[in-house]
């Protein structure tokens, strides 16, 4: 018996690589935004503690 190739795929097909592009720009910024926030913060706090 002969199965069919799995033709289902989470890549982006040529038709719609602006769509998944923008969503992986969204994600990195809605993880990066903040977390460039924290970590300014906390290199501003520890630099209090050398002055």
């Amino acid at each position: 018996m002969h199965t069919p190739p799995n033709t289902s795929s989470t890549a982006a097909t040529p038709n719609e690589p602006a769509a998944v592009g923008g969503s992986a720009v969204l994600a990195w910024l809605y993880v990066g935004i903040p977390l460039a926030w924290g970590v300014s913060q906390t290199f501003i706090k520890a630099l209090a503690l050398f002055k």
